[in-house]
């Protein structure tokens, strides 16, 4: 007997607090992947499921149209899936005509260690069932009574007496009594916020059996707190520093980016082609998410040497810099270096007070009298070339023919084609002090009495070797600092704290220093 599988994505994932105000609760990456990639991998190839949409319905409908293309995959719009009226045992209703056979319900934040050989059994076992686990703590979860290996009841959170946590996982082969109930529960409470599987199967279970079956490694990802613990077993390959609107999946062919900006996912294709030959090429393409070709090669910042970083500045002379002509760009510059950086000062300083006066025991200007005494016509009086936009370690990969450039910005004040090379020289400069390895083990210090990052001295010879090629080409080094001190209190209120309050501090001291002349 061959079950369909249903998942229901339909829900805001409120318990997740703010990771779901810019995309669905499934999508939250988790390890390389998100969430539902892990769920819809977990089953074999020709499984059948379907998959209800609400919250970001459209984001959920076109990753997988992108990122699993030949899955067997029916979507169900659920017009209801916040406010009165609204439960999981409605979204579960929509899906009713889709599911008129035996059918595994698979909640979206439940995961295994390694769930295939039990998803497998489960998918050809003729009876119903579900799936606990032994959980301590059920404040968060309902709870399965069970007796001789059969369920007896599905309890409500946070129950005392129980035999095990229920996963979210169950199977229905009586899939006409299951939908009889349903409907029957739901019209005679509408509005029962709570209404879920679990009432269903105990009505059921007074008329049918319902088999259980335990798994030893059940991780979940419905709240904060467990999410963190799901993400400790399920490691990613490459450091990367979390944003609410933009998320990147690593899969072994290819990697797909995900942006709630339209524009930006739109001008990054767009980019793409534009450097052509130096980034991987673009697979697929959708409103917000867009897959590109995995490329063989190590992670720069993992495998650079002293002298592999001497020849990437002159791979990066040779192929990327190519010289642009434009009348307006100080226009351009100062759109991007003043009007964002003045912005971004606003909304750091709208949750946050400015630094006190002595950072490292150094006077520092409050950041409005430091803005002011940046010669504007100097730092907007840039150089246009071809450009990256994100030029740091962490976006370039060496390969056996030479590098590639990953996760290209998708524009510099607006165009797309020209950028200023004193902002790659910047961001590449910024990177050899603050970089991923270093923010995720928390290196760095906040307080302004004693503001610092532990730095490596590979990389600060690095930095070394930057500054003798931006001198050697007739570039003003004095600028790169400033751009760079720039950069770091620009990225402030991008961040939580204590990052954004140790970018802020640092920026404002080392801005200042670059206006000083000081190294």
């Amino acid at each position: 007997m061959q079950y369909k599988v249903l998942i229901t994505t339909s829900g805001i994932g409120s318990r997740l607090g703010d990771l779901t105000d810019f995309t669905n609760k499934a999508l939250v990456r988790i390890g390389d992947k998100p969430a539902l990639s892990h769920i819809l991998e977990s089953y074999p190839t020709e499984t059948q499921f379907v998959v209800t949409l609400g919250h970001y319905g459209e984001y959920v409908r076109e990753f997988i149209e992108i990122a699993h293309p030949t899955m067997d995959i029916e979507f169900v719009e659920v017009d209801r899936y916040e406010g009165p009226g609204t439960s999981l045992g409605y979204s579960i209703l929509q899906a009713q005509d889709s599911l008129q056979c035996p059918f595994i319900f698979n909640a979206c934040d439940t995961l295994f260690k390694n769930n295939k050989l039990l998803l497998d059994q489960a998918l050809t076992t003729p009876h119903n069932f579900c799936i606990g686990d032994r959980k301590d703590d059920t404040s968060q979860y309902s709870t399965l009574l069970v007796e001789k290996e059969k369920v007896v009841a599905i309890k409500e959170k946070g129950e005392i007496n129980y035999d095990f946590a229920y996963v979210g996982i169950c199977g229905i082969k009586d899939y006409k009594l299951f939908w009889n109930k349903l409907s029957k529960i739901y019209d005679e409470n509408p509005n029962n916020s709570s209404l879920f599987e679990g009432n269903v199967i105990n009505q059921m279970i007074e008329t049918t059996e319902f088999h259980f079956k335990e798994i030893g490694d059940w991780l979940d990802m419905g709240n904060v707190g467990e999410l963190e613990r799901t993400r400790q077993y399920f490691k990613t390959t490459a450091e990367v520093l979390e944003k609410k609107e933009e998320s990147i999946y690593f899969y072994d062919d290819c990697i797909i980016k995900f942006f709630s900006n339209q524009k930006i996912n739109k001008n990054r294709v767009t980019r793409a082609r534009e450097l052509e030959g130096l980034v991987p090429p673009i697979l697929a393409a959708g409103n917000n998410f867009y897959k590109y070709r995995k490329i063989e090669g190590d992670l720069f910042a993992n495998s650079v040497t002293l002298n592999t970083f001497r020849a990437f500045l002159e791979w990066s002379d040779a192929n990327l810099w190519s010289p642009r002509e434009c009348e307006k760009f100080p226009d351009l510059c100062h759109s991007f270096y003043v009007d964002k950086t003045l912005s971004r000062i606003s909304k750091y300083l709208e949750k946050n007070s400015d630094s006190p006066p002595l950072i490292n025991q150094e006077k520092v200007p409050s950041i409005e009298d430091l803005i002011n005494q940046i010669d504007f016509e100097w730092l907007c009086e840039g150089t246009p070339v071809q450009f990256h936009g994100d030029f740091i370690l962490d976006n370039i990969l060496e390969t056996d023919e030479g590098f590639c450039l990953l996760d290209w910005r998708q524009d510099f004040a607006g165009h797309l084609t020209i950028g200023d090379i004193y902002y790659d020289l910047a961001k590449l400069n910024h990177n050899l002090t603050v970089n991923h390895e270093l923010v995720n083990k928390k290196a760095f210090n906040s307080s302004s009495d004693n503001c610092y990052i532990l730095c490596s001295s590979k990389l600060i010879d690095c930095k070394e070797i930057l500054k003798s090629f931006i001198i050697e080409n007739g570039y003003d080094y004095k600028k790169v600092q400033a751009l760079t001190a720039i950069i770091w209190i620009n990225m402030a209120p991008l961040h939580e704290y204590p990052f954004d309050k140790f970018l802020f501090n640092f920026g404002k001291l080392n801005l200042k220093r670059a206006l000083d002349g000081k190294n």
